[in-house]
């Protein structure tokens, strides 16, 4: 009888855990994380989180129809430039001043510079300077 019992309370926990990390896994997010575009211009952030998370979007808001779904894959378009987000590819085909702010507004919400690239990418602390 002792052994049935500690049999069940072993299950019991089993189950218990199982379904704690079942339902943690559920509420976790997938968004694809940020991006760093860093052609032609240094440096465009792309927040996955802030697009998915806080404003919603499912990935087939973007993908396949404005992005591929490989990261970066953008920057070896010809047309991945200001001219070609005004035209409405891109980033563009949201960002035109009607769905989301224009693209040739506000240009630091995504253009964070070279001194934020290399804040980000650790490449300004690989210079050296001889005194």
């Amino acid at each position: 009888m002792k052994r049935i019992l500690i049999l069940l309370v072993v299950m019991a926990l089993a189950s218990l855990t199982l379904f704690s990390v079942v339902t943690f896994a559920a509420e976790e997010v997938f968004h694809g994380g940020d991006v760093l575009y860093s052609k032609p211009v240094k440096a465009v952030l792309f927040s996955h989180k802030l697009h998915v998370e806080d404003m919603g979007f499912d990935c087939e808001s973007c993908h396949d129809k404005l992005f591929e779904m490989a990261s970066l894959a953008a920057e070896e378009k010809p047309d991945f430039n200001m001219d070609g987000l005004y035209a409405g590819k891109y980033c563009g085909g949201c960002h035109n001043g009607e769905m989301a702010f224009a693209s040739n507004t506000q240009c630091a919400r995504c253009h964070i510079g070279v001194k934020g690239y290399e804040a980000i990418t650790g490449e300004g602390s690989k210079k050296s300077v001889d005194h």
